[in-house]
């Protein structure tokens, strides 16, 4: 049963370069842990783009950034000291817990061109849990369990779901997939998960009966269910236990908003470490990003 759907939201990251913002959104502000969903793309990029089209050193607390890519790569560079390029069906998992800067360049796009085309998640961390130390891994391969079965070519981005599990470290029980799927194929949308949604990342499906073309996060109820493919598909699924009430105030995420507040005055006095090759350039505090708002989920 669908209980909402949501149209993805045009977004600038800071610099020129802008994305289609699904989560939060005012009707339903978390799926899960998920508290935030961006689809980038897809975007075709020329050699020798501007460097404003980067996302400039920025901070987090208190999430997980998931950054999964259909095509293009990305330059990952942290306060950690990792450096990681990102490729097409592969996952950087970057969890900032008491705090962590980083930033994404598009370095090959600058130098060759690209066409990028990807989703960046943000997963809430749970209570007891949002100011572990931050940490980042890298994931490809093994770490991303793939499977194939009647027109549909499925990867496990993360959690455990169609009886495998991903190789990142979760903090909440989710799952997170990527369903390729083909005219006429159908899949199952795991149960099991309290909160469940899919994605439509390119193409259009069937679901109760209703077609959805791409740019919608169609939000489920708990049971399991299926989805058809009315064209060739790219589509994610996503769920998980929610985690509570959590503010949001520019890229912070926390269940206190004294613990917001304090990282967002950390930030602007220069009291948060930039990544070593990106000291020179940052994006500030915006001068009015407003009041702590909070995600039900």
């Amino acid at each position: 049963m669908i209980e909402l759907v949501i149209e993805q939201r045009r977004r600038n990251l800071g610099g020129s370069f802008e994305v289609g913002r699904v989560l939060p959104f005012v009707k339903r502000r978390m799926v899960g842990p998920f508290i935030f969903f961006d689809h980038m793309g897809p975007l075709d990029l020329a050699p020798g783009i501007d460097r404003s089209v980067d996302v400039r050193p920025h901070p987090h607390i208190g999430l997980s950034t998931v950054t999964y890519l259909f095509s293009g790569q990305i330059m990952h560079r942290d306060s950690l000291g990792y450096e990681q390029a990102i490729q097409p069906r592969e996952v950087n998992w970057m969890t900032a817990g008491s705090g962590i800067t980083h930033s994404e360049r598009f370095e090959q796009a600058r130098a060759h061109g690209d066409h990028l085309h990807g989703i960046q998640a943000w997963v809430a961390l749970p209570d007891g849990q949002e100011e572990i130390a931050p940490s980042f891994s890298h994931h490809a391969g093994s770490d991303l369990p793939r499977w194939d079965e009647a027109g549909v070519t499925g990867h496990l981005i993360a959690g455990s779901a169609y009886g495998l599990t991903a190789g990142a470290e979760t903090h909440s029980p989710l799952f997170y997939a990527h369903l390729e799927m083909a005219p006429g194929a159908t899949a199952e949308i795991p149960g099991g998960y309290t909160e469940r949604a899919l994605y439509i990342a390119k193409g259009a499906v069937e679901l109760d009966g209703m077609r959805y073309e791409s740019g919608r996060m169609l939000v489920l109820g708990p049971a399991a269910s299926r989805v058809r493919a009315s064209e060739p598909s790219a589509v994610m699924v996503l769920g998980g236990e929610p985690v509570g009430q959590r503010f949001i105030y520019w890229n912070f995420v926390s269940s206190s908003k004294d613990r917001i507040e304090q990282a967002a005055s950390d930030w602007k006095a220069g009291r948060m470490k930039l990544p070593d090759a990106d000291n020179a350039e940052f994006i500030p505090l915006p001068d009015d990003p407003g009041t702590p708002a909070p995600a039900m989920s």
